[in-house]
Order: C-alpha cells, then structure tokens, then sequence
C-alpha cells in the first residue's frame, strides 16, 4: 500500500541538506588541495613543501568549512525560528486575520474562495501555527537544516576529498608534480559527480561537466599563479 511516507521516500528533495554540504565539501577539498598543491608544484623542485602546502590545506580547509556551514545554517535557523515566533504572536493578537491571509493563499494557488476559505478553517483549527509556518513562511521538514548535521558532513567531506589529492602528492613523481596532480583530480571530480547526481536522481553528464569544467579553471589559474612567481625551492 502506497503511503504519504513511501511516496516521500521514493523523491529525493529529503536528501537536498546533507547531499549539497557534501558535494559542497568534497568538491571544494579536492579542488582546494589540488589546486593548491599544482601551484606550489608549479614553482618548486622538490616534493616537501608541496606535501606541506596540501596537509596544511587540508587541516585548515576541513575547519574551516565544518565551521562556516555551521554559522551559515544557525544563522538561517535563528531567522527561523525568529519568523516562528513572530507568527505566533501575531496569531494570537489577530487569529481572524491571519485565517484570511491564509485563505489568500491557497486561493491564490488555485482554489476557489470558497474551498479555500474552508481548507483555511480546517488546518487552523487542526494546528494553526504549523500551517502558517508551512504555507506562509515556506518552513517545513525538507527545508529545515540541521547546523551540526551540514556541518560535520562539510568537514568530513573535504577531508575525504582533500585526502585524495594529498595521496597524489605524496606519491607521484615531483616531476610533472602538476600534471599528475590535474589528471587524477579530474578523475576524482567525474566519480564525484557521479555519485552526486547518482544520490541525488539528476542527470549523470550535466553533473560531471559542470564540476570538471570549474574544477579545471581552478587548477590551472592556480598553475599559472605558480609559474609567474618561478620560484624554485
């Protein structure tokens, strides 16, 4: 038997939080350190300080973006939770008022006056501030997101990414540091997009195309910078 919880299940919007924090940090980790260890590469003869650039990139990466998310998404939930009790109040000092915007609403959705004055009725009778919170101020389940949930999949996401090139760097012959470093970074962006289009039901090339193009700018600005500076150490 279908349910409302099934049907839910089977979409993949419930996943938009934590998917866009870790194709946020993976993605930034691998293009970060990458980018990073191409442009000391570029001006360096050596492997130490190109190891050194990417550990440290890596550290300060992953913190930093485990605690920007966190910042960003309690923000977001301080407005939140703001707007929740400033419609709480104001459903307490004018209850008729609000019940009409609320028929404005669906009425302006598609139903008739009428049917939308009575769904109005019903839900604020039902649960007057979970339906203003809904259909007033766009506020549910989905779009909720959790601070330490987006925040520890960012950082744990650019450490996984940022490891991958890091391994490059230590391995790869210093000579063509650079080139080893693009080749295999942008293999590990296709397998990315793959699995972020895979999880998140979209489509497959758009996915790879989008994050291998910027990936690439990335990179080879960052070669550039590294060439002009033609230091060798």
């Amino acid at each position: 038997m279908l349910t409302i919880d099934n049907y839910l299940d089977s979409h993949y919007i419930h996943r938009s939080n934590w998917l866009r924090a870790a194709v946020l940090g993976a993605n930034d980790g691998i293009i970060s350190i990458s980018s990073l260890a191409i442009g000391i590469a570029a001006a360096s003869n050596s492997r130490e300080p190109i190891v050194l650039a990417a550990v440290a990139g890596l550290v300060a990466g992953a913190l930093s973006m485990a605690a920007g998310e966190y910042v960003s998404v309690s923000s977001q939930t301080d407005i939140e939770h703001a707007d929740i009790e400033r419609e709480k109040k104001e459903l307490e000092k004018m209850p008729e008022e609000e019940m009409q915007m609320l028929a404005q609403i669906y009425e302006r959705r598609g139903l008739k006056k009428e049917t939308a004055l009575q769904v109005a009725k019903e839900l604020t009778e039902a649960d007057a501030l979970g339906a203003h919170v809904r259909d007033e101020l766009g506020i549910n389940e989905i779009s909720q997101a959790n601070p330490l949930q987006a925040a520890f999949a960012s950082g744990a996401a650019f450490t996984v990414g940022g490891v991958m090139p890091m391994l490059v760097a230590l391995f790869a012959p210093v000579k063509g540091m650079e080139y080893w470093l693009y080749g295999f970074t942008i293999v590990f962006l296709v397998v990315l997009g793959s699995i972020a289009a895979k999880t998140g039901g979209s489509g497959i090339f758009k996915s790879v195309l989008r994050i291998t193009i910027w990936g690439t700018i990335a990179m080879v600005l960052s070669a550039v910078v590294g060439y002009l500076f033609g230091v060798k150490v």
